[in-house]
């Protein structure tokens, strides 16, 4: 039997357990598992097939596509196109595989989540027809709905302590006012963004390229546990999915549109991060990236980001506020918080060490400021974009025209 043939009683017993099915009429229950069919014989961000179902239903576009005509039976999907999609889908269109997956959903406690859900992240939609065909959520699926506005914190895995303390801080404080912490639950960066999150009660996402029900990576397993228990693990992948370099690179794409905008923490030349921020700009989502040591090739990419595109200088969590369209913390500012007191304290402890004369390392300079290498560093960075001191092959020195 053909899986577009499905009665509607048989696709209600299959999806019972896993998503709503109380209250839909057998149209509504039949285009569901629809919807859970093209999750399994697709792989993410499939054009052709969201353009099918977008024009004729997730339903009408399966019986179409196990008909058998060679047409493509909506404007905008060539006849070529529609035969190659056909040719890529028809060895997973099976009814076995996509009970496997609702069988695994199930007994992980991982639940469907589809557009007409209250759940849904309507921010998705903006993918157009690259746009998630379902989400699998263990946890709370709630929290999709409440990533308005949010902020996801990404970067490299190979992180060092500077970035991590940066993106744990970023977090904190973003997660602390209320902004939901969307990242990857990579090592580094993303797992310092989730951990910092959860540090003081906020909520966090995570975005998987694998099966919601398959902890990646396996030593963050206890992480992405704390994360389901208050926030939501999220993928578009039905369970049993396997974290693959492709899905890695279309998962990015789902970050950056769940969230109103995307900070860069660390980042190399070539690094994955580069790439959910260019899924952001092409959103027309705002894009941050914080400065790092110039020496540090942990930061390369962020600094590219910077000087080739018109990346936001994020070097606090006002920053962040205003990155995603709120008005800076101003209160704070008028007071003189102790976080900012300590950033200008450090800087000038940095500067009181600094000589206009002499250049001086890091290594002399952190001597001097009574301050870790990772902090003078970090700060360099900044001072140097601020074009306040300036660096060569013997070391650091402050520009003469400081003021």
């Amino acid at each position: 039997m053909k899986i577009s043939a499905l009665d509607p009683f048989a696709a209600r017993r299959a999806l019972d357990g896993v998503t709503t099915v109380a209250g839909l009429d057998d149209d509504a229950i039949v285009e569901r598992y629809a919807r859970v069919v093209w999750n399994v014989v697709t792989e993410p961000g499939d054009g052709v097939a969201g353009r099918l179902i977008a024009a004729l239903g997730a339903a009408p576009a399966l019986a179409v596509v196990e008909g058998g005509s060679v047409i493509a039976p909506v404007e905008g999907v060539s006849t070529r196109e529609f035969a190659e999609g056909r040719r890529r889908w028809s060895p997973r269109l099976r009814s076995v595989d996509v009970d496997d997956a609702l069988a695994l959903a199930r007994a992980r406690g991982v639940e469907l989540v589809c557009p007409d859900d209250p759940a849904w992240p309507h921010r998705v939609d903006d993918l157009g027809p690259h746009a998630p065909l379902a989400l699998w959520v263990k946890g709370e699926a709630a929290a999709l709905a409440s990533l308005t506005p949010s902020v996801a914190i990404v970067g490299a895995r190979a992180a060092t302590s500077y970035g991590e303390h940066v993106a744990g801080e970023l977090a904190a404080e973003s997660a602390g006012r209320g902004i939901p912490v969307v990242s990857g639950a990579a090592y580094g960066i993303d797992a310092a963004a989730h951990r910092a999150a959860l540090a003081v009660g906020g909520t966090t996402v995570a975005l998987l390229a694998g099966g919601a029900d398959r902890p990646y990576p396996a030593g963050n397993g206890r992480l992405i546990d704390r994360i389901a228990e208050s926030g939501a693990i999220v993928s578009e992948v039905p369970c049993g999915g396997a974290p693959t370099k492709w899905r890695f690179l279309q998962r990015n794409r789902i970050i950056a549109a769940s969230a109103d905008a995307t900070v860069v923490v660390e980042a190399g030349w070539r690094s994955g991060s580069l790439n959910t921020a260019s899924h952001a700009r092409a959103l027309g989502r705002p894009v941050g990236a914080v400065p790092g040591p110039v020496t540090s090739a942990a930061s390369a990419g962020c600094h590219r980001m910077l000087r080739e595109f018109d990346a936001a200088c994020i070097t606090s969590a006002d920053d962040v506020w205003e990155l995603v369209g709120l008005e800076g913390d101003s209160s704070q500012r008028r007071s003189g918080s102790m976080d900012s007191r300590s950033r200008t304290d450090d800087a000038s402890r940095v500067t009181d060490a600094l000589s206009v004369r002499v250049w001086r390392g890091a290594d002399d300079l952190a001597r001097r400021s009574g301050m870790t290498r990772q902090q003078v560093e970090a700060l360099l960075g900044v001072m140097l974009l601020e074009e306040r001191v300036e660096h060569g092959e013997r070391g650091w020195r402050l520009r003469f025209a400081t003021s």
